[in-house]
Order: structure tokens, then sequence, then C-alpha cells
């Protein structure tokens, strides 16, 4: 038996541009995506063993009322009928029939002991568990996959269900750390960003409500081919100019300069606003996601802030200006019926 930790992960800088650097494969003219996306310090923590079944259990406090244990034979048939179907373990079964058939392995038994990370909050608890899957595979069976071997296999499996999820998404494969990733067609390139010195993130859950379905598919409209204007200006924005927003990023992060990456950090909300929004404006235009980056209390407190995920009212965060400021902005959302939770970056 053996312990694993996957966090979630959270992108800092180049939301959509994981799946809008797909359709290089069909428009040339398109601009490779680039994000940089970190794992947090919350996530899911299991035992694992080998098994002759394919079986998930959980005691996480948090999972309660929420988890009946599951167990299915280590038959592909079998376990690519629960991928395709809407229960609570598409994503698990996904991911193990994709280990079976491209790995010929045994079965696994993963045990849940606690899940400190906020689910549905565009902070990609499918993508971690998924991970955490594969990790349990390549662990057990000693396969020597690599995080990147372990990122697009728990890629794959999630699309052997009817999720859709982006490149960006199992970037936890790779621990809390920030990683530079590279999006051209079907290639993704991942390179890690050294810091110079500690910065302090806190990011929340608005407890609104938005519909990532919607803003997608709305989204995805301008893409291969945009043909009116408002469609070039969001993958202009998705494209050069989210390019050169990264580029400063990865500058601003290595040298610690957390007073400009916090400037940027807003300015990156603007361009998205501006030029990605109006596609999909009953989801983006998120009243509660702009109140808060607005408010006097939060502004005291940080050098910036912006969305997560794919935007709108879901999730928020911002860069505080020392490890003072990040605990009394997280008491302060917490104040607001907003969980709030800590992010701290530093030289590895």
């Amino acid at each position: 038996m053996m312990e694993l930790f996957v966090p979630g992960r959270l992108c800092l800088f180049g939301e959509h541009s994981d799946w809008a650097g797909k359709y290089r494969s069909m428009n040339a003219g398109i601009v490779p995506g680039a994000a940089i996306v970190t794992g947090i310090e919350q996530g899911i923590h299991a035992t694992v063993s080998r098994s002759g079944l394919f079986e998930m259990t959980s005691d996480a406090p948090e999972l309660e009322g929420m988890w009946k244990d599951f167990s299915c034979p280590m038959e592909l048939p079998r376990l690519k009928e629960i991928a395709k179907s809407e229960k609570f373990f598409s994503y698990c079964a996904g991911v193990a029939s994709y280990m079976l058939e491209w790995y010929n392995v045994g079965g696994v038994h993963i045990h849940l002991e606690k899940m400190d990370m906020p689910m549905k909050s565009g902070l990609s608890s499918s993508a971690a568990i998924c991970v955490l899957v594969c990790r349990a595979f390549n662990q057990l069976y000693k396969l020597n996959l690599s995080p990147m071997g372990e990122m697009n296999i728990a890629y794959w499996g999630e699309l052997r269900t009817s999720s859709r999820c982006g490149r960006l998404d199992q970037a936890c494969a790779f621990g809390v750390r920030p990683v530079l990733m590279t999006f051209d067609a079907e290639e993704v390139d991942v390179e890690d960003i050294t810091l110079s010195k500690p910065l302090y993130w806190v990011f929340a859950n608005l407890n609104a409500s938005k519909n990532t379905i919607r803003i997608l598919a709305d989204l995805n409209k301008a893409y291969p081919f945009a043909e009116t204007e408002t469609e070039k200006q969001e993958q202009w924005a998705l494209g050069e100019r989210n390019r050169e927003i990264i580029n400063q990023a990865v500058l601003y992060l290595r040298d610690g300069r957390a007073e400009e990456l916090g400037r940027l950090m807003t300015y990156a909300q603007n361009v998205f606003d501006e030029y990605v929004a109006p596609l999909c404006p009953s989801q983006l235009k998120a009243p509660k996601l702009h109140a808060m980056l607005m408010d006097p209390v939060v502004r005291r407190l940080t050098y910036g802030g912006k969305g997560v995920g794919s935007q709108g009212d879901g999730s928020i965060q911002f860069l505080a200006r020392d490890a003072k400021c990040q605990s009394e902005l997280v008491d302060y959302l917490n104040s607001k019926d907003m969980p709030a939770y800590k992010l701290t970056l530093g030289p590895h």
C-alpha cells in the first residue's frame, strides 16, 4: 500500500487558449495557445494498493453524503460502459479503461482519505481524480510514466466520458509549482517556471452560478475560421495578445515582480472582458466577479485579480501584497460567504 496526493490546479493566465490552440490542426493561421498553470495546496489524498478489481472507496469527510463505494471487474467493455454513463465514477472508469487497453494492468484499490479541494469551482477536481487513478496504476505496476505521460493519459481517459476537458486541466500532474504550457494542435509542451521569491495568491468560490457548457459552446463558434469582427477579436485575444501577456507574466514570476504581476492580472481580465466576453454576454458579464475585483477592501490588500478557469461568476483569484494581506483577504472573503483558500508559491 502507498500514499498519493494529487492537487487541484489553478490557471493563473491563459484560460481558454488550450482548446483554441487545438484548432491549429484545421487552421494554421491560429496562434498556438499558452497558459501558466499551477497545482494548489488542496487536493485529493489517497492510499492505493493492487487488487483483482477496480475499486474506489472513501472515508473522506468532505465526501460524506455524496459518495458510495464502487467496484467493477477489470474488463474493458464494462469499464468503457461506465465511462460513457453519467455515473459518479465515469471519469475514473475512463482512465482505468485506457490503462487496461494500453498497458494490460491488473486492478487497483483506491481509498480516498481526504479531499480538501473545492469541487465545481474551476479548479479541475475531475482532472485531479483522473490523474490520481492514472498515478495509482503507474506506481503500483511500475510503468515508469513521467508526469507528462500521466497528464496525457488522464486527458485521453477523461475524453472517454461525456466531458470535453481542455489540455491544461491535467497540469495538476506536475504538483504545486507553476508551469508554462503551450498548445499547438495536439502537441503540448510544459516548461518549469522557477520563482525567485514567494508570491501570495488567494482564490475563492464566488458562490454564484455560471454555465460552463454554454460559455465553451459560444466561444468555440469563432473557430477554426473567424467570420465576424467580434470573432476575429476573440481569436486575437486568445492568440497574439495572450502570448504577449504570458511572456510578460513569465518574466515577472521569475524576477519576483509582484506589483507588475498583479497589474498584469488586471490587464488580462480587461482584455478578456473587452474582446472575449461579448461572444457570451449572458455568462461572462459576471457581475459578482467584477464587483469583487472593484471591492475597496480587496484592492487595498492586493496588487490585482482576475477570473478563474472558463471565467464567469465561478471563482476568482488575487495576488496579495504579502503574507499578512493574504491571511486578511481570506478572512474577508470567508466573511462574505465566499470560501477562500491560500496559495503560496516560491522557489523550488
